[in-house]
């Protein structure tokens, strides 16, 4: 479905209609599938054609309609609201055994009801910690939203969930249920999180503690700009009550909502045995710390809704579903001191010598503060007992004082950037324009460190890592990334800990990375704002690094992703003396600084879409993404109709079964390289 060009001989009402129409389908198409078919332009412009028609006639104005997203008149106060069906709390369950235990005592009520040895099936899906929603939608219009409160009223909070493009405001059927409930998640993903406290501590604003805390606190404004403007996310989980349809599973009601535009999240899985189960919540306890979004357990959930009715509720928690909890990732322990290190661009930042903790396993010694902002807010001070998270592989970091500390009258100071570089010693400064407080010196080993940890890592030098840069800069043997290209095998033979098949392995790995593609390069080089994905757009859109130095801040910002400021910033990083001296050292240590595949829209593979799912044998998904790329092809997040090759690996998802039923061709890793070749 392309985007309608303005039509101005059709009836207004008609054409209020289909714009309405073509808004809610590449909305779906952005917010839902990941997969948009227009450019963020063409929507603007169907959005900017409909207000335009309301406006002129007020009596087309639809509450469904997407020009109604946009955050209207505050409310003077929340409402409380019934739920047509009560919104009951979970069991828990930590163990196998526990969890076993569970499904023993579903058996044994279900022998008490005549029922002998049920066939139980199990549905298992992430226990996303954000805020619990229910939605009313009423002849497949969005009536009403309210969060679960105490489970039987909670609050109306109908205006700030209008503005969340994940959300439909109607329902996509012909002939909708008279009403039906849908219940949710209301979360903050990790990245737009990370996102929305620097644009706070850019603006002089506090930030905020944990994603959870910032989406229920935003559900909960009363002025619905406030929650348009912050980055919420929605995964739909169950269908509560309903009029005018029933579901005979509660995989069923998954898949009508998958269908009807609700993001269900898609490793959500079925599943038979007991074994089953354990191992499900199991992995997705392993893959905790990997999400972009902070998840507490899996909740386990019996599928038949006949036998969900049979089982019933106890007190206020159903007999047919349990929460599998993961174990704690907290501790307190005394923080001892609190050091900085200098960033690539000379940032400062916090982290905290620990008293040694175990958390999930793993003794702790130390742990981030993240930024000074976010050490003041915290109010985290020397020598008192704080609150250590750890997460799955996440670096642990300081949560927050422990809860009594507060409450001392003698604390000590609150902690100060340091007034000098603790690597070089160069006076630190804070410019206006920044949060942090910063080291000016470009020489600084702690800088230069960063950076060139940063090259090795972004080049994907096998054998190339931190004790390795540490060891070469100590030696006087590298001082910027083009002398990792001048290493002599013997040489770093000579040195404990290397022998000399491991030094030629290394320098064979380095000279490897010459063939690395230019927008990787451009990721490598340490411009602050280019990572991997905008690198390879400015790679794409200029094809060449003279083409990019001759460039003005106004063409930059042409480049998808790219904006004024950052424009404008990439400009002057590329011609500071220094970066434009790395470069031309790069160039002659042969380094690609050249788009060599074809231009977008161009070559074998233009027009097509791919999708990367599971681990393939010998590709990374950054590796398999470039070569697509190279060929004119174009990788998306997700499986849909517009899908035309679908490349799977080991451990697939539910990606494989969607490209299944849609049809869409599967290819293995040698079927992948067989069709670019």
């Amino acid at each position: 479905m392309s985007a309608a060009q303005p039509v101005t001989d059709m009836d207004p009402a008609e054409r209020a209609v289909e714009l309405r129409r073509l808004l809610d389908y590449h909305g779906y198409r952005y917010y839902v599938l990941d997969d948009p078919e227009i450019g963020d332009d063409e929507y603007d412009a169907l959005l900017d054609e409909l207000r335009a028609i309301e406006q002129r006639h007020p009596e087309l104005k639809t509450p469904d309609s997407p020009t109604q997203r946009i955050g209207g008149e505050p409310v003077s106060d929340l409402e409380k609201v019934r739920h047509p069906q009560a919104m009951l709390s979970l069991a828990n369950a930590r163990s196998a055994d526990e969890l076993r235990a569970w499904i023993q005592r579903m058996r044994n009520h279900l022998a008490r009801e005549g029922i002998e040895d049920p066939q139980f099936e199990y549905v298992a899906e992430p226990k996303i910690d954000g805020l619990a929603i229910s939605l009313i939608y009423r002849d497949g219009v969005f009536e009403r939203g309210a969060t679960r409160g105490n489970g039987e009223i909670g609050e109306d909070v109908t205006h700030n969930l209008r503005t969340m493009p994940a959300i439909p405001l109607r329902l996509d059927v012909e002939d909708p249920p008279r009403m039906i409930e849908v219940r949710g998640e209301v979360y903050m993903s990790l990245p737009d999180f990370a996102k929305l406290n620097e644009r706070r501590a850019e603006a002089g604003l506090s930030t905020f503690m944990n994603p959870r805390n910032s989406a229920a606190g935003t559900i909960r404004q009363l002025d619905p700009k406030l929650a348009a403007d912050r980055p919420l996310s929605f995964w739909a989980y169950q269908i509560g009550a309903t009029e005018g349809i029933s579901f005979a599973s509660h995989w069923d009601a998954l898949e009508w909502l998958r269908e009807h535009r609700f993001r269900v999240h898609p490793d959500v899985k079925k599943l038979r045995t007991e074994d089953e189960v354990v191992a499900q919540c199991r992995s997705w306890e392993e893959r905790r710390g990997s999400l972009e979004f902070e998840i507490d357990g899996v909740v386990v959930k019996v599928n038949e809704v006949e036998l969900q009715r049979r089982l019933g509720v106890v007190g206020r928690e159903p007999r047919w579903a349990i929460a599998w909890k993961f174990p704690p990732t907290t501790a307190v322990t005394r923080l001892n001191q609190i050091g900085w290190n200098p960033g690539k661009f000379g940032d400062l930042h916090p982290y905290a010598m620990l008293e040694p903790v175990r958390v999930g396993g793993v003794t702790i010694k130390l742990a981030t503060l993240h930024n000074e902002e976010d050490l003041r807010r915290k109010d985290i001070r020397e020598g008192e007992e704080v609150i250590v998270l750890r997460a799955g592989d996440v670096i642990p970091q300081v949560l927050s004082p422990a809860p009594h500390v507060a409450e001392r009258p003698d604390r000590p100071d609150s902690p100060r950037p340091p007034g000098e570089c603790p690597i070089c010693h160069t006076p630190t400064v804070k410019p206006e324009d920044s949060v942090f407080t910063r080291c000016p010196n470009r020489d600084c080993p702690g800088r230069r460190w960063q950076l060139l940890k940063h090259f090795a890592g972004a080049m994907d030098v096998d054998g190339l890592g931190e004790k390795q840069v540490s060891l070469f800069m100590e030696l006087g043997w590298v001082r910027t990334a083009a002398d990792f290209y001048r290493l002599d095998p013997e040489q770093i033979a000579s040195q404990t800990g290397f022998g000399r098949v491991s030094a030629e392995k290394l320098v064979a790995a380095i000279a490897d990375s010459r063939r690395q593609p230019f927008g990787r390069v451009l990721y490598a080089l340490g411009i602050e704002d280019v990572g991997y994905v905008t690198g390879r757009s400015l790679a794409q859109q200029f094809r060449s690094v003279e083409a990019l130095l001759e460039a003005a801040p106004e063409e930059i910002e042409q480049t998808s992703g790219v904006g004024p400021k950052m424009a404008r910033r990439i400009h002057a990083q590329l011609h500071d003396a220094q970066m434009q001296s790395l470069i031309a050292d790069l160039r002659e240590e042969g380094l690609r600084f050249r788009e060599e595949g074809p231009a977008p829209g161009e070559g074998r593979m233009a027009g097509k879409t791919f999708v990367l799912t599971g681990t393939l044998p010998d590709l990374t998904r950054e590796q398999a993404s470039e070569m697509i790329t190279r060929a004119g092809g174009r990788v998306t997040g997700s499986v849909s109709g517009k899908t035309d090759y679908v490349v799977a690996g080991a451990s697939p998802g539910s990606k494989l079964a969607q490209a299944e039923r849609l049809g869409v061709e599967v290819l293995d890793e040698a079927g992948l390289r067989a069709l670019l070749s």
